[in-house]
């Protein structure tokens, strides 16, 4: 009766490790589903761009205009290109993306932002800088695109 009593502990034992198994398994298949859908979006050509005008094709599809509307935040001289600090902000209307940009660097775009409405147009960073280079600042505002931008001296590269 004790190898009986056993054994059915076992199957039911068993059993029950296979039906949490396979629970957890569809599980994570329905949590992956929505970071592939969200893959798709990722601008990759964008960020392979090696120009400004490329790298706002790719991401916008347009050309922005020149505006004081948007306040850019970076050193003038960066002691040390690995990481200079950037901060990005704008009064401007009902902003929807915002991207920063290193025009010396080997790929152009360096981030990008899409916010929600009603989101406050700020943003900080840390970029990267081959070397002393224009950055820019780009803000999407009620569909059009605005830039902005800032010479930065670079003193010791960050980009290898």
């Amino acid at each position: 009766m004790n190898g009986s009593i056993s054994a059915s502990r076992r199957a039911v034992l068993s059993a029950g490790a296979a039906g949490a198994l396979s629970a957890l398994i569809a599980r994570a298949a329905e949590a992956a589903a929505p970071a592939a859908a969200d893959a798709k979006l990722y601008p990759t050509a964008a960020f392979g761009a090696k120009t400004e005008v490329a790298a706002l094709k790719l991401l916008f599809g347009k050309a922005p205009k020149a505006s004081s509307k948007i306040d850019l935040g970076v050193p003038e001289i960066a002691e040390n290109g690995a990481v200079v600090p950037v901060t990005m902000a704008s009064g401007l209307p009902n902003v929807t993306a915002m991207a920063l940009l290193s025009l010396e660097n080997p790929y152009t775009l360096a981030c990008a932002y899409r916010l929600a409405p009603g989101t406050l147009a700020h943003m900080s960073s840390r970029l990267k800088l081959a070397k002393t280079t224009k950055v820019v600042a780009v803000v999407e505002s009620n569909g059009a695109l605005y830039r902005t931008s800032r010479m930065v001296k670079v003193t010791l590269g960050g980009c290898g």
